[in-house]
């Protein structure tokens, strides 16, 4: 069993980089404010399913990486905690974008779902940063891999979909908001960029063997 206060910093941290722009939060922003709520919830529905393939992937390859090698699930933590630092490296050297309408249709519900579903799983810089991610809070101390990344990569979703869903309720405010003030987005991509760093180091001090 995860401790509580590891499920409380995951809990944060994982609210924190929802909120933080981003290609996800900005595109069902952006067609919410086109075409109304139900658009942006349909599309968030998709992301959020293609995120149980990426918790999948991971967890499933995680768990047989540490039964091969305590050395090998070292490694790969080093190599998360490099990727979390370029990911702040990133955030806090983002220029503010305009969020803007252009190249946009409206679809049927179904093709809606289904876009979300796609632009997830299609997007290999989701299941790199899960596996970056996930894995810092979970250990073999507290019982098996796998069943602990499902769990968190499960309240990871839980958190995406009620984020994300608020955004589609207040996408016209927020993309208003964002496009008047850069220091808004400036604010939001460098409390991502600190949360990265953070995540870093606790990957990288962490013990990969159980106790």
């Amino acid at each position: 069993m995860i401790p509580i206060e590891s499920i409380i910093t995951f809990i944060i941290a994982s609210a924190l980089l929802s909120i933080a722009p981003g290609p996800d939060n900005i595109f069902v922003l952006m067609q919410s404010a086109l075409y109304g709520r139900k658009t942006g919830i349909l599309v968030t529905l998709g992301l959020c399913t293609g995120l149980i393939v990426h918790t999948t992937v991971v967890a499933l390859g995680i768990a047989v990486i540490f039964q091969t090698s305590i050395v090998a699930f070292t490694v790969l933590k080093i190599a998360g905690a490099l990727y979390l630092l370029y990911l702040a490296w990133h955030a806090f050297t983002a220029a503010a974008a305009r969020i803007e309408s252009h190249g946009s249709t409206l679809r049927s519900s179904s093709f809606l779902y289904l876009r979300g579903i796609i632009m997830n799983i299609t997007n290999p810089k989701v299941s790199i940063f899960f596996l970056a991610f996930l894995p810092q809070f979970a250990s073999p101390k507290n019982g098996a891999i796998a069943p602990q990344v499902f769990m968190l990569g499960a309240v990871f979703i839980g958190i995406a979909l009620v984020i994300f869903s608020a955004i589609a309720f207040l996408a016209g405010t927020l993309g208003g908001w964002l496009n008047r003030s850069p220091k808004a987005q400036d604010y939001l991509n460098k409390l991502a960029g600190t949360v990265f760093v953070g995540l870093a180091l606790k990957l990288a001090t962490s013990s990969a063997q159980a106790e």
